[in-house]
């Protein structure tokens, strides 16, 4: 994944400060759905990738006898 400074991503979504996008990497708040979806271009990565560790922690509140984890790509059956 690409390295952009807070200054830098908060630009390319056309905010004007970097508050915003410290508060999403401290997990304070999460970002919008039009956001994520800009995040996912930006970085050039699927949205599940940027959401990965939130998919894992609501799988296991979900589905708490589940034993098989979902791939990083969201294939399981």
């Amino acid at each position: 994944m690409m390295r952009l400074s807070q200054t830098e991503v908060a630009e390319k979504l056309k905010h004007s400060n970097t508050n915003l996008i410290s508060r999403w990497e401290r997990g304070v708040t999460l970002p919008s759905l039009e956001n994520v979806l800009k995040l996912s271009v930006i970085y050039k990565t699927l949205v599940n990738e940027l959401f990965y560790d939130y998919i894992l922690e609501y799988q296991k509140e979900l589905y708490p006898d589940e034993r098989k984890s979902i791939d990083r790509k969201c294939n399981s059956p």
